[in-house]
């Protein structure tokens, strides 16, 4: 990005904000709100990528719309997170593009702040923590559970850390002309679209910048259902974006499907030789380490990951199962 479409001194750039939404009826106007009061000093326009929804989301967000102000929607028939998002941006043209979620919130002078930092380190992408909002004790047992290490694997944008370089980040605020060189969300990935957009901008030649200065509030999933789900998805994807580039596992995406398959052959084992039982009984003690409810949340997140992984390793989607998958996701 040029300095003339950063800004400069009191000039800041015009930003556009994309948000994919399905189904998001719930939150969609809170959300709306939590980006129209950042207080940004430069333009910003608002676009809405609507998927079919059930749920009255697209009525809300036409709404919207017609009652505020650089509020636009952009259909999604599609109804894929990466298919809004590439639609939404492609409906803006500022050099700033924010990603926002329709169940996200983003926090006080979040967007000013990541604007800042572009200017400040010339990155591609820039990105924060994510921060879990609970609503409920399942919820509760869901963020402390993916706050810790073993949730995590050590992320960074789930975990916090220093400031700097790191190989992905939550959501994401774009310099528009690095993502429009790389050609935009793959929309062949229902998952894991974002991450694997990172390891193009590196490839690129680009930066993703963590600031641990900026945070996103969002709300865990709210059963076991819907998160054993979540999580199947993400290992099932996980593995499609390691078929398209080999190179970019990191050792802590490893760790579950690691240990859920040495647990599972050592539990086997143990028929004939005892001494291998220490081996599930060290990872059930891990795990209940976080606490009972926390503990079960791990267990199923481990599980469903690694099921997703080891699936789309003996059946990568093709056509008719990416339809069913786009009919089955939520943005």
């Amino acid at each position: 990005m040029s300095e003339d479409d950063l800004g400069t001194g009191k000039s800041w750039p015009d930003v556009d904000v994309v948000m994919p939404v399905r189904n998001e009826a719930g939150h969609l106007e809170s959300a709306i709100e939590s980006v129209r009061s950042q207080g940004y000093p430069g333009r910003l326009r608002i676009y809405i990528a609507v998927a079919p929804s059930n749920d009255g989301t697209e009525a809300i967000a036409r709404s919207l719309a017609a009652t505020i102000d650089d509020v636009h929607v952009v259909p999604n028939p599609v109804g894929t997170t990466p298919a809004g998002l590439n639609a939404a941006i492609r409906a803006g043209s500022a050099p700033v593009v924010v990603r926002v979620d329709g169940h996200s919130r983003l926090d006080e002078g979040y967007i000013e702040r990541a604007v800042t930092t572009l200017r400040r380190t010339g990155a591609a992408n820039v990105g924060g923590t994510q921060v879990p909002e609970p609503a409920t004790p399942f919820e509760e047992a869901v963020a402390a559970a993916t706050a810790s290490w073993l949730g995590t694997g050590g992320a960074t944008y789930r975990s916090g850390g220093c400031e700097g370089p790191v190989d992905t980040v939550y959501l994401g605020v774009f310099d528009r002309s690095a993502i429009e060189a790389v050609g935009l969300f793959d929309e062949r990935l229902i998952r894991n679209q974002d991450y694997e957009l990172n390891i193009r901008l590196r490839k690129a030649g680009g930066t993703v910048w963590f600031d641990p200065a900026l945070t996103v509030g969002y709300r865990p999933r709210g059963t076991w259902r819907d998160l054993a789900r979540q999580y199947y998805e993400y290992g099932y994807w996980k593995a499609v974006v390691l078929r398209l580039h080999p190179g970019s596992a990191r050792p802590r995406q490893m760790i579950p499907p690691i240990a859920m398959l040495v647990t599972v052959l050592a539990t086997l084992g143990s028929m004939r030789r005892p001494a291998l039982a220490t081996i599930p009984a060290t990872y059930v003690a891990a795990v209940l380490s976080r606490g009972r409810r926390p503990g079960a949340v791990l267990a199923t997140m481990h599980t469903a990951w690694t099921g997703g992984l080891f699936w789309a390793m003996i059946r990568p989607p093709d056509r008719s199962s990416r339809r069913a998958w786009s009919e089955a996701s939520t943005a």
